[in-house]
């Protein structure tokens, strides 16, 4: 079974994409960066490769998505409270992303996004642990 992600998503520049990055607060692995192509450390798990798009291409023969026009993915983040999901989207949009939608609350989770400066959308989402429901062992959840 995987144990780590690594996102590909296409940039026109890669320069503006680090700087924009960099400002949101992510790192990059320098062992995986070179004028094609960076590694950014989302966390321990989580990476995602910022590719130029003509790098990109010769991964797949399909065109690349016209993020003005429609959306390939949407990259959905954790958060560890909402004021992390408001701080990070500050950060996003003070470097230069818009915010498609305005937050949403739903009491028991909070979510937030921005769009990045080559049209990728990325969501940030806090959900209340007390919320989630805890799966009971099967011996327990069985009706007698």
């Amino acid at each position: 079974m995987a144990t780590k992600i690594f996102v590909n998503l296409p940039v026109k520049n890669l320069q503006k994409s680090v700087e924009f990055f960099t400002q949101v607060g992510y790192t990059f692995n320098p062992q995986f960066t070179d004028e094609n192509a960076t590694c950014m450390i989302i966390s321990e798990d989580i990476y995602v490769m910022l590719l130029v798009e003509p790098f990109f291409k010769g991964f797949s023969k399909k065109e690349i998505a016209d993020t003005t026009k429609t959306a390939e993915a949407i990259i959905c983040l954790s958060a560890d409270s909402r004021e992390d999901v408001d701080e990070l989207v500050r950060k996003a949009v003070a470097a230069g992303a818009t915010t498609p939608s305005e937050p949403d609350d739903r009491g028991f989770m909070y979510g937030h996004g921005y769009q990045d400066l080559d049209g990728h959308l990325w969501e940030v989402f806090y959900m209340d642990p007390s919320a989630i429901q805890q799966e009971q062992p099967a011996a327990e959840a069985r009706v007698s």
